[in-house]
């Protein structure tokens, strides 16, 4: 996994089940409060812009080609 987080300009590569962080070229780590929140923030929108589309690649699979 590769998740770049904005406000802490890093990317997380691994989550554990603790849940703490793996950053890139960092060790494990718990992530702070505001960290956290950072990270939940940026799944969700990699999740919306995700699937915008894969419903924008399956609209054109259905639509009959010109």
């Amino acid at each position: 996994m590769k998740l770049y987080v904005a406000p802490m300009d890093s990317v997380v590569v691994e989550v554990d089940e603790s849940g703490r962080v793996r950053l890139e070229s960092e060790s494990w780590s718990q992530p702070t409060l505001q960290e956290r929140r950072a990270i939940i923030y940026a799944a969700r929108e990699e999740m919306a812009a995700l699937a915008e589309l894969v419903d924008i690649l399956e609209r054109e699979q259905k639509s009959p080609r010109r």
